[in-house]
């Protein structure tokens, strides 16, 4: 079949659509949020070609394999097997990295131990394995007829008189050894000082080097091997010539450092055999940081220097009332002037020093309880290493912080592993470097003889796998990289990247928006990536709203016109061409210049500025940063430029330390002023609302409170004696108590992941039958929620204080989603867009700094239209807003650009210019210049 052809999909808000996909052919799908693009694309086509795989496996590995539902649709004709890229967080699994996510670090390990040489980390000396046979050969070749001393090194460099040693080596028959330099007779032992450190080598023979010799060299030889596990040293009465070792096994000569057969596993640091012992591979030790106790010094211990172990808190205040008493010190004195000794011990402990804890019981006995003082810091470190609650633990993990394992640096690797090298690199140099300086590296290596040829075929597959992932715009990431603190777009090329590395063919592809979070400068490689899938022989299927990507697609699917219940329907569908011509097409009049992306300019008050000086954080070269207040500012910049080290890392917890007293982790910098002009600093980012399926977008605005309120005041609810709590599914008494409020069932699969199935009590309502037939306008609680913000508008159309907070979602363009949607359920682009609904439902102050991390992602052009006006809406009550951003339509309507460069990596992390978009567009060698002049133009 040439088309993939779809009759009647219903999925969601899909109204009974008929759809025509040409096969091996470059798809995309577009149209509004909530449109309906993804439940043609994911819950239809990649459900059924899923679905239809699985079933045609045998029962056996079904049982392995998790299978969608049938999605609503009467049929699909010609869909082969499909694979769904979706823009999720490739792991949250620390030991996870870029290396490992794409396999890269695999063949590396393999690389390693075929041809990797291991070194001594003391002495630099190469750790090489050689036979008996080899070492007489060498013998012979360099040292022929010398006379020689065979020699058993046993002791080195250790302290001690060793008389048990000498004395068991004369019982077995040796005569001489060679005691620190000087060959002694056993039968004359010297006394030896016991403080010092000694060298003791077994004389095994002495004899010249010549070939009547050479089974006796080779028998002498082998017994000092024997006896001193692997090394023997050949030393000459011929003083002029240096002692020479060697050894069967890959040992240092010098000191016996020795390592074991190179093998993949001693690179893996999921393995015992190559994880560092220190932190178990994991490269960082998680530890209890004093500045996150201590958040308030100028107080006293009684006001609560120390945080959870004020007077609120009995048991903790309890102990530093003791150990006040034993010092003489008064808990009403602030702690910044107690003296650092009992600084010291309130932190870290008495040292052994024994307090009485004694105290008296309810019940009026006194219990007798002399101990040391563990210490505060020491104390929370116990607990956070002890308690299986995970509650226990993410609140005590506020006082942690991750720092670099001493013992490893970072490498994750143990001392053998890292003593092995290739062209004078480590492994963990080889991870460390930018995927781009990688490629160089592996481009420009050159192993000759026998290990060039084992390495041929394993430098080849890494040079491929390199290749694609710079092909797909990550040449800025380095392989050591953990994948949890990829965005979702970078976790997505990678998945694309190990694609194209599988060379599959036939297959159906759907990929959601794999140009989110790409400077325009990358997405050309990007699209060339997309038509390299395509010319394998696969169809290539992409929800995408970008504009390059729309254009250089071979069929175009438009879904609308609307989103939610005005969505569902194919506006049009053709090539590029004839989308520009059609009229009912929203995303057609947006490509075709007929609508336009823009905000009403107005004029802005000089409000001064802010500045943050001396920026080093990551890729970060001392940059100074200065921020015109008031306005709408975009940060540009190829992805890895350092956008993010710089606002997110540097910026925001530099400012939410000093103006709201927080205690963030923060990258370097010099100095910060001008944070006087701000009250406050809110930071708008993708991360979700919440981590559990309670959160919703009611309770994170603060809608759900007034909803609750207002189902305790209906006639029927005061008759039974509700109130607002019964109508909370977190509480006992309203909510079903089958299922705890969650409306799912979780059933652990053990090592297969945990399936959530609908309770069976409440049908997946959450709330008991009681509490459900309290309506209000003929509606009970969990129907409210089951609303999208749309409907609810015009239900709730008479109630003010809810209605007020429901525009502000609406305005963000968010009528399509339910009230009630679990947090869990919504993308990135989403949960942004809900934060910023709560802003706006919100007091202006008017000095308020406002960061958003590229909140067009997802965006169709009218949406980002509607954003721009709920930006100039924030701008025109005098706030400032700045915006990490890659969408020129957003740069081109913001009143300032600050561009961050040239390149990713290393080559970025400057400020290459800031100004207007129009002085940026004059910037030759600024990329978004580049892009910006042809939009100007």
């Amino acid at each position: 079949m040439k088309n993939i052809e779809v009759k009647g999909a219903k999925q969601h808000n899909l109204k009974n659509i008929d759809v025509i996909i040409p096969r091996d052919k470059l798809t995309v799908i577009t149209g509004l949020s909530g449109s309906g693009k993804s439940s043609l694309a994911f819950d239809t086509l990649y459900a059924e070609g899923q679905r239809r795989y699985v079933e045609s496996l045998s029962s056996y590995a079904r049982q392995f394999l998790s299978v969608m539902d049938k999605p609503d649709v009467d049929h699909i004709n010609g869909l082969s097997p499909a694979i769904s890229i979706e823009q999720k967080s490739t792991s949250h699994n620390p030991r996870s990295t870029v290396g490992t996510v794409t396999e890269i670090y695999d063949y590396l390990r393999l690389l390693y131990a075929r041809v990797g040489t291991p070194f001594c980390p003391d002495h630099g000396i190469s750790l090489e394995s050689q036979s008996i046979d080899q070492i007489v050969d060498k013998l012979f070749k360099d040292e022929e007829n010398e006379r020689s001393i065979i020699l058993c090194p046993i002791v080195s460099q250790q302290k001690g008189e060793h008389l048990i040693l000498l004395n068991d080596l004369k019982v077995r028959g040796f005569i001489r050894a060679k005691i620190n330099g000087e060959i002694i007779d056993l039968d004359n032992l010297p006394q030896l000082n016991k403080n010092k450190k000694h060298d003791i080598d077994i004389v095994i023979d002495r004899l010249s080097i010549t070939k009547k010799n050479k089974s006796r060299l080779s028998e002498s030889i082998e017994t000092a091997l024997r006896e001193s596990d692997g090394i023997v040293t050949i030393s000459f009465l011929d003083e002029s010539k240096k002692d020479i070792t060697f050894s069967t096994k890959m040992a240092c000569t010098e000191c016996g450092f020795s390592i074991a057969s190179l093998e993949p596993r001693l690179f893996s640091f999921n393995s015992p055999s190559g994880a560092c012992d220190d932190c178990d591979g994991l490269g960082q030790k998680s530890q209890v940081d004093r500045r996150k106790v201590i958040v308030r010094p100028e107080l006293s211990l009684n006001q609560g220097a120390i945080e959870g172990w004020d007077s609120s808190q009995m048991y903790h205040h309890y102990l530093l009332n003791r150990v006040a008493k034993h010092y003489g010190i008064s808990l009403d004195e602030s702690f910044e002037d107690l003296s650092e000794d009992i600084k010291e011990k309130i932190l870290n402990g008495s040292k052994g020093e024994i307090i009485d804890f004694s105290y008296v019981s309810k019940r009026g006995n006194l219990r007798e309880s002399f101990k040391p003082f563990e210490g505060v810091l020491n104390n929370i470190d116990r607990r956070f290493r002890e308690s299986e609650s995970a509650f226990s633990r993410e609140y005590l993990s506020k006082y942690m912080t991750n720092t670099v394992c001493i013992s490893c640096d970072g490498s994750r690797l143990n001392k053998e592993a890292r003593s092995v090298k290739i062209d004078g690199k480590e492994l963990w140099d080889i991870t460390n470097m930018t995927i781009d300086d990688c490629l160089d590296f592996f481009n420009n290596l050159n192993l000759k003889g026998k290990k060039g040829a084992i390495a041929e075929k394993v430098v080849k597959e890494l040079k491929e796998r390199l290749k694609f992932l710079s092909d797909v715009g990550l040449n800025y990431l380095t392989l050591s990289r953990s994948a949890e603190t990829l965005s979702g777009g970078e976790a997505q090329r990678i998945r694309l990247a190990s694609q194209i590395g599988a060379g599959l063919v036939g297959v159906t592809y759907i990929l959601d928006e794999p140009s989110i979070g790409l400077h325009q400068r990358d997405n050309k490689r990007l699209l060339s990536t997309l038509f390299r899938l395509k010319d394998l022989g696969n169809t290539v299927i992409v929800v995408e709203h970008d504009k390059e990507t729309i254009e250089c697609a071979d069929h175009i699917i438009d879904i609308g016109p609307g989103a939610g219940i005005h969505g569902g329907f194919v506006s049009f569908a053709g090539n590029y061409k004839e989308i520009l011509k059609k009229e009912s097409s929203l995303t057609g009049q947006y490509l075709s210049g007929k609508k336009e992306i823009k905000i009403d300019k107005f004029e802005k008050s000089e409000k001064g500025s802010l500045c943050i000086k001396g920026c080093n954080g990551n890729n970060l070269k001392n940059v100074n940063l200065n921020l015109p207040l008031g306005k709408i500012i975009s940060i540009t910049g190829v992805s890895g430029s350092g956008k993010s080290t710089l606002i997110n890392q540097t910026l925001y917890p530099a400012l939410a330390n000093k103006i709201q007293k927080s205690n963030y982790d923060c990258q370097e910098f010099e100095n910060i002023s001008g944070e006087k002009k701000l009250d406050k600093i809110i930071e708008i980012s993708q991360s979700p609302i919440g981590r559990t399926p309670r959160s919703n977008p009611v309770t994170y605005t603060g809608i759900f409170t007034p909803i609750r309120e207002l189902f305790s005041e209906t006639e029927e609810a005061r008759a039974r004696g509700y109130k607002p709590g019964r109508f909370s599914f977190n509480v006992k008494g309203g909510r079903c108590e089958n299922c705890q409020g969650d409306g799912l069932i979780k059933v652990e699969m053990h090592f297969l992941p945990d399936v959530y199935v609908k309770c069976d009590v409440c049908d997946g309502k959450r709330y008991n039958k009681e509490t459900l037939e309290v309506k209000f306008k003929g509606k009970n609680i969990f129907e409210v929620l089951d609303m999208n913000v749309e409907e609810s508008l015009k239900f709730f159309d008479s109630i003010p204080t809810i209605k007020r907070k429901l525009q502000t979602l609406y305005d963000v363009g968010l009528s399509y989603i339910k009230i009630g949607q679990p947090a869990t359920t919504l993308s990135g682009g989403e949960a942004q867009r809900v934060k910023l609904a709560k802003e706006l439902g919100k007091v202006a102050t008017g000095d308020t700094l406002y960061l958003l991390d590229e909140p067009t992602t997802g965006l169709h052009f009218h949406d980002v239209n509607l954003l721009l006006k709920v930006i100039n809406k924030l701008n025109e009550q005098g706030n400032t807003v700045v915006i990490i951003e890659h969408n020129l339509d957003v740069i081109v309507n913001s009143d300032w650009i600050i561009d961050l460069g040239p390149e990713g990596g290393s080559g970025g992390g400057e400020i290459i210019g800031e100004g207007t978009p129009e002085e940026i567009s004059k910037i030759k060698k600024s990329h978004t210049g580049r892009f910006l002049k042809e939009m100007l133009n």
